[in-house]
């Protein structure tokens, strides 16, 4: 991502990695599950797929059980990122610049009460509160890969359901041709918000094919339990082969609208950060390759083994024909 400056227009930012500190949001609600019984059932289902997806339950959060996901390209066999290294580690400008800034601030953010608007072109607008709207289907699981346009990715365990679902049940009008995605803008809880960095509040979007695409994830969760406020806590959206700042966190609206909306990096820098933003190693960004990604948590910063990168982040036989015809350089 870039930093605005009066002086040198756009710079890279710093990327500094640093031992996480411990979550204290959701204590409250893992004690409630545990006198239901329920955190125990939800335990016992995460230690089912233990072995398959080689990590333990951080016991952090409260815990957030999906079932495996039956999707098409849902699942991987590739190693598990660690926890530590997933909540420590990330892009959140709203509570600092440096990968580390999240998880020493996001701490500040209240997630209850929530609540989601839906609004603009559907027949069933109105406002849902976090809890129902985490009822409205069923939770799986899917291992989806992460791949960040500065060259460093992740495996992440989500849980949440597929967009779509929502996304039916409001059901859009015939004009509706994009989703836009409006994040939390609170400068009490958010200590970046204000700053010259972006035009606040995010925003993202989606055109209305990806935004039904069964692999987009509307996402309540990690690792088996709710989302830490770093990630995007209470609800974000996971789009696994686009460019991570496409997959918005801390979502307040939904808007459902029939121009192409204006989202935050494109506005910031649209010579480098197209619309879709899908992950292409063919097109670079104007100051470094695409071509190549280090995984974080293997290895040093400085030294870590790189990998080729794959064409829509190894999602190209599920969403390829989305962009059938497209010239991916002018539509990047």
């Amino acid at each position: 991502m870039l930093i605005h400056s009066r002086d040198k227009g756009f710079v890279h930012p710093h990327a500094s990695e640093i031992t996480p500190r411990g979550v204290y949001e959701g204590r409250r609600d893992l004690l409630k599950l545990m006198a239901t019984g329920a955190a125990g059932a939800a335990l016992a289902g995460w230690a089912g797929r233990e072995a398959l997806a080689g990590v333990t339950p951080p016991g952090k959060l409260a815990a957030l059980p999906g079932a495996a996901s039956s999707v098409p390209g849902a699942q991987t066999m590739e190693k598990i990122s660690d926890y530590k290294d997933a909540t420590s580690y990330n892009n959140y400008y709203e509570f600092g610049t440096d990968k580390g800034d999240p998880v020493k601030n996001a701490h500040t953010l209240k997630t209850r009460p929530w609540t989601v608007e839906v609004e603009g072109l559907v027949k069933k607008p109105g406002k849902y509160a976090i809890e129902d709207l985490i009822k409205l289907s069923a939770q799986e699981e899917r291992i989806y890969r992460l791949r960040c346009v500065e060259g460093w990715s992740m495996v992440i365990p989500w849980v949440g359901y597929s967009l779509a679902e929502l996304i039916k049940k409001v059901e859009p009008q015939g004009n509706a041709k994009y989703v836009e995605f409006v994040t939390l803008a609170d400068p009490k809880t958010m200590p970046f918000v204000g700053s010259r960095v972006l035009d606040w509040p995010y925003a993202e979007g989606l055109r209305m094919d990806e935004a039904m695409h069964p692999l987009t994830l509307l996402t309540f969760g990690m690792y088996g339990e709710v989302l830490p406020n770093q990630n995007g806590a209470p609800v974000r959206i996971v789009v696994p082969w686009k460019y991570g700042f496409k997959s918005a966190k801390s979502i307040v609206k939904i808007r459902f609208v029939e121009k192409e909306p204006g989202t935050a990096w494109n506005k910031a820098a649209a010579n480098e950060y197209g619309f879709f933003s899908n992950v292409n190693p063919n097109v670079d960004h104007p100051r470094w390759s695409q071509a190549t990604e280090r995984r974080i948590g293997d290895g040093s910063s400085l030294f870590a083994k790189r990998q080729k990168t794959l064409m829509f982040n190894g999602y190209e036989a599920q969403v390829g024909q989305l962009y059938a015809g497209m010239d991916l350089k002018k539509f990047y």
